[in-house]
């Protein structure tokens, strides 16, 4: 009897479980961002991992950890270049304006052998999306890092983030962990912006 009782109790437990490790992954999203907003993040999130993956059914975490990132950044063809920044912009267009302005903002970077002032992309000072990065890292000292160098800086940089970091701390970006997903794709994203971006900066 008692056996029955605890297999009914495990039973009635798991659900409970499992639900609360899936909502544990949005809490820090519904913090800064509205429902309609998180919806873009997952589309932000779904385009980056498309756009990594030749394997099309294949996982985050599988297209990611397939890829030569090593080999392609020795040969100074780092793999976030393959994604189509065509696309990239058609992307911009499909989430809100709220959406993009709480993650990225426009400056200006001046070429100094021409002079002429590019338009450059940029991380938003205090924005929504630096919030949810200072509360992924009260938890996640890599994270923590990170967000703290973005804040300092105003930019997204190779540097503070890579192939190599997420190695040595793998039990920090859990490559299944939607949150470390769109941290990657955001950045990644970033770092295709700005690479190849060649708009010269109009005033408004």
């Amino acid at each position: 009897m008692k056996k029955c009782i605890r297999c009914l109790v495990a039973i009635i437990a798991l659900p409970i479980i499992f639900s609360c490790k899936s909502n544990s992954y949005t809490t820090e999203l519904r913090a800064n961002f509205t429902k309609k907003e998180i919806a873009d993040l997952k589309k932000i999130t779904e385009f980056f991992k498309t756009e990594m993956c030749e394997q099309r059914d294949a996982d985050f975490k599988t297209c990611y950890e397939q890829i030569p990132h090593e080999s392609l950044m020795a040969a100074g063809n780092p793999f976030w270049l393959r994604i189509d920044f065509k696309k990239q912009k058609e992307l911009y267009k499909q989430i809100s304006p709220s959406t993009f302005n709480k993650i990225w903002s426009f400056g200006k970077t001046t070429y100094p052998d021409s002079e002429v002032v590019y338009k450059s992309i940029g991380a938003v000072y205090n924005g929504a999306y630096q919030k949810f990065l200072n509360d992924i890292g009260k938890t996640n000292e890599s994270i923590n890092k990170y967000a703290i160098k973005i804040a300092e800086t105003g930019d997204v940089n190779f540097l503070y983030l890579n192939y190599g970091i997420i190695l040595r701390h793998k039990k920090e970006f859990n490559l299944e962990n939607p949150h470390i997903q769109l941290i990657l794709a955001i950045h990644y994203l970033s770092l295709n912006d700005e690479a190849k971006r060649k708009e010269k900066w109009e005033a408004e």
